[in-house]
């Protein structure tokens, strides 16, 4: 697979990782084994680059990368995870050096390591962006060797824009795909010029745009997609990349007549991802070894051309700027 370099890491990743919050929890019940197949599928399918957070099943979904790598190694992965979302009450004050340490800690115990890779602020409250305290933490943890560096993960176009202005963060991880089109207007081009990763998550909209869903779809209780549709739990973006369900099932129909032959919408919509300058990784999750493998081969789809960028650019105009673009 391809690989790019992943900002101030320094480390080169394939194009194409894995989003591993469906290990966890919130994507309805994925078993042990299903989830240690999907992480071996991956990455026999060329993946090298994992994106986890501590709060995803409580640290299942870490744990469950923690084992995987100890029976198959180590060697050419890098694993990314996330911390803050643990804090209760989630605010500002609670980003703290004590914190940082205790939640690393947890996180280098639940993969099995003695320093993570990448640690990622994870969507902390936009006061946390402009707090210089929270870095010097956070250089405090690289000088431990907690962590080998550090990044966020953002909602917004602001909170990204803050996090690329400082001069140790590695990484951003920002909400983008076809139905969230945003963050080509100023991030990527200042994640470029500070030589800031960009890490891209919800590439595939929640699953809407596998094409494979229609208005009477349902899903299961425990997954975001039945108890985040307004936002019940956490940022309402983060489901269906905060597109109203109805909208976006009639708009992936549409995009659904854009692949070429041998090519699915979802690896259509991969391809888009990863064409964008700037962008270092896309992270799709997958619930079966099946998804994993296609997601992967999305690496080898080649790059969209202009009648299909135009198509996609008309659809997210007529039917989906209205309801996201001025919101994140």
């Amino acid at each position: 697979m391809q690989e790019r370099v992943l900002g101030r890491t320094g480390k080169a990743v394939g194009i194409v990782g894995l989003g591993c919050w469906q290990l966890g929890a919130d994507w309805g019940s994925v078993d042990e084994d299903d989830a240690l197949e999907v992480l071996a599928a991956s990455v026999d399918a060329g993946v090298t680059f994992l994106d986890t957070a501590d709060v995803y099943g409580d640290g299942r979904s870490e744990r469950l990368i923690g084992r995987f790598l100890a029976e198959r190694g180590r060697e050419g992965i890098t694993v990314a995870t996330k911390m803050g979302r643990r804090a209760d009450p989630h605010v500002p004050e609670a980003y703290t050096l004590d914190a940082f340490r205790a939640w690393t800690d947890r996180s280098r115990e639940n993969l099995g390591v003695d320093t993570l890779d990448l640690v990622q602020l994870h969507c902390p409250p936009t006061p946390v962006f402009s707090d210089d305290a929270v870095y010097d933490a956070l250089d405090t943890l690289v000088e431990e060797r907690r962590i080998a560096a550090y990044g966020v993960s953002v909602e917004t176009v602001d909170e990204a824009l803050a996090a690329i202005a400082r001069p140790h963060v590695a990484t951003v991880q920002i909400i983008l795909n076809v139905f969230r089109r945003k963050p080509l207007e100023q991030v990527l081009p200042a994640a470029i010029d500070a030589n800031v990763g960009i890490i891209a998550r919800v590439p595939l909209a929640s699953g809407l745009l596998s094409g494979k869903y229609d208005e009477t779809t349902q899903f299961a209780p425990d997954d975001h997609r039945s108890f985040n549709r307004h936002g019940e739990a956490f940022d309402v973006g983060e489901t269906f990349a905060g597109v109203p369900f109805e909208v976006g099932v009639a708009a992936a129909r549409e995009v659904a007549q854009l692949p070429p032959a041998g090519v699915t919408t979802a690896q259509l919509a991969l391809r888009w991802v990863v064409d964008q300058p700037g962008v270092s990784v896309v992270i799709p999750g997958a619930r079966n070894p099946e998804q994993a493998r296609a997601n992967a081969a999305a690496a080898d789809v080649a790059p969209l051309d202009d009648v299909r960028l135009s198509a996609l650019e008309r659809i997210y105009d007529e039917r989906i700027r209205e309801h996201v673009h001025d919101r994140w």
